[in-house]
């Protein structure tokens, strides 16, 4: 009898992991109806599967960020839903610290001022912790990149202000952006958001030769999930004015 149990849960793990597996390959294949439909199965099976929930934060941030703008936030909430969820099933795990971290960052976008303040220190606190539990995780790094670059473009007088009435913002600027967008390119170098962040990086810094080489570079990089392509159609749009 023993041994029929062992046998019936090693097949059920194999069909998780096979399940997992095709879902995986939905997401990268921008078939994110499908990838939902496999995740949201394989949960239902699985329970508060660190693996599985950190992978619906991801898609879900993953489908907001082709959506109209009026119509992401509720799904950018779903995403800070499953990635707390994550964390939640396994803190040691760097991917949910990511996703919320990536969640919480477009969510600052929609939401008030003190909201955008209070978020930003949670955003430093996830992508730290992500780091730390995962030196080679390369998106971390680059949403990192992302929020230095957002610090850099907040004026003195912004950080005064927010000083006084909000209890002040996270310290950086464009020298920490630069250095951990280089490091996600370091890990993972055929990654089309790294290159583009860190060419608005040089944007943003004023240096245009810099900013130039980053973009001819980023165009010449795969598509890997579906933002990717509107992100190629701006990139074109730069270098042709820049020409």
């Amino acid at each position: 009898m023993l041994a029929w149990v062992v046998m019936l849960t090693l097949a059920a793990d194999s069909l998780t992991g096979d399940s997992l597996t095709v879902a995986d390959s939905l997401f990268r294949q921008v078939e994110y109806k499908g990838a939902l439909s496999r995740y949201e199965s394989l949960l239902e099976r699985s329970g508060e599967d660190t693996d599985i929930l950190w992978r619906m934060a991801r898609l879900y941030v993953s489908m907001g960020d082709i959506l109209p703008r009026q119509e992401r936030e509720p799904i950018y909430r779903k995403a800070e839903e499953y990635s707390r969820r994550a964390i939640a099933a396994d803190s040691l795990r760097s991917e949910g610290h990511t996703w919320l971290a990536a969640a919480l960052g477009n969510l600052a976008m929609v939401v008030s001022t003190e909201e955008k303040v209070q978020l930003a220190r949670e955003i430093e606190q996830e992508l730290t912790t992500a780091v730390e539990l995962n030196p080679e995780d390369d998106v971390a790094y680059s949403i990192l990149g992302s929020f230095y670059r957002a610090l850099g473009n907040v004026s003195w007088i912004e950080r005064a202000l927010a000083n006084i009435f909000l209890g002040g913002i996270p310290s950086g600027g464009y020298e920490e952006s630069e250095e951990a967008i280089r490091r996600a390119i370091e890990i993972a170098p055929t990654v089309l958001r790294h290159q583009f962040e860190l060419a608005l990086l040089y944007m943003d810094w004023g240096k245009e030769e810099e900013a130039r080489a980053a973009l001819e570079k980023a165009a010449t990089l795969p598509v890997l999930v579906a933002s990717d392509l509107p992100t190629q159609e701006r990139i074109r749009e730069l270098l042709a004015v820049s020409d």
